[in-house]
């Protein structure tokens, strides 16, 4: 995991002095498989503030060694680093904590996924219904954790009834939570319209740093997210995958960016579903239909390598 990890807590960048800035906060989403090492590396090169990991289990992670080798790895570029955990019990998080606290900036709570997996375990967007144990695993983590650097944030989704999420971002507030990360859905919201409005209001009734999620897909976006709601930080998921330059202010995926992915991936043995299912999202919208029937079958990074040489020049 962090065996060869040279970077102590005093030489880590401290992720509470970006959103003092002034600058809006430009982050990488925790993105199940994706968000991993490599990626972060490739999305650090384009402007890139902040990135989380992909959500771990803490229960498991605390538990289980093969658990943290193969969830957590970083490296001493990879700062500010967030890992974002899925837990529901206060000392388990402490627990999980503790373990990437030299190596990582802080760590994030996730009470917004809304898979039924993690709701069904009393993880993800349950947690918003819930606002004493948030407070609870706030409060513990601020106690035990002796690095006052050490942030601790969550992530949630917004109720129908509003007035429900500002009472659980203030409670939150009162309990020492570094920024919050609004998705503006509900929990049943899939595909429909972001509530920015919902954002604005959280951020009003706020004196915490908020962050905006939800459908960014360019960096003009992120800016008319940024006056539509005031939020300190802009994360995103899906619109980093399709162009990871896009922080950068590129419109699609640049050929250099393609090129430092295969050199990236490659460098960190990234595996070969990953390396190509990342490749598939990049090129998404520089490929005709047929490059992409062609490309998607393709099983081996030497033909995807070839693939790319022949075709890009890449």
């Amino acid at each position: 995991m962090v065996g060869d990890i040279e970077t102590k807590q005093c030489q880590l960048k401290d992720a509470m002095d970006l959103f003092h800035s002034g600058q809006v906060v430009k982050i990488c989403a925790p993105m199940v498989r994706y968000s991993k090492l490599a990626f972060r590396t490739l999305v650090r090169k384009y402007n890139c503030d902040l990135c989380y990991t992909p959500m771990i289990v803490a229960a498991d992670f605390v538990r289980s060694t093969k658990a943290r080798d193969s969830e957590f790895t970083t490296n001493k570029g990879d700062h500010p680093l967030i890992v974002q955990f899925a837990a529901k019990e206060a000392q388990v998080l402490c627990d999980a904590a503790r373990i990437v606290c030299p190596f990582a900036n802080g760590i994030d709570i996730n009470c917004g996924c809304p898979q039924r997996w993690a709701m069904a375990e009393g993880y993800g967007a349950c947690l918003i219904n819930k606002p004493e144990i948030v407070q609870d695993m706030v409060r513990h983590v601020r106690n035990q954790i002796d690095n006052p650097r050490f942030t601790v944030s969550i992530k949630i989704r917004i109720h129908e009834d509003l007035k429900r999420t500002v009472d659980l971002c203030q409670k939150a507030e009162a309990t020492g939570v570094s920024w919050i990360t609004v998705h503006g859905r509900s929990v049943e919201e899939r595909h429909q319209p972001v509530h920015y409005d919902a954002i604005k209001i959280i951020k009003q009734s706020m004196s915490i740093p908020i962050v905006a999620n939800g459908d960014i897909k360019t960096l003009k976006d992120a800016e008319n997210v940024h006056h539509l709601t005031g939020a300190d930080g802009i994360m995103v998921a899906r619109g980093l995958l399709a162009n990871p330059a896009m922080f950068a202010g590129y419109e699609e995926t640049p050929l250099k960016c393609i090129q430092d992915w295969v050199d990236i991936a490659l460098e960190h043995g990234t595996p070969f579903t990953c390396f190509h299912h990342h490749l598939i999202y990049m090129m998404e919208r520089i490929t005709s239909k047929q490059e992409k029937k062609a490309f998607n079958v393709l099983s081996s990074t030497s033909a995807v390598l070839d693939y790319l040489k022949d075709h890009y020049c890449v």
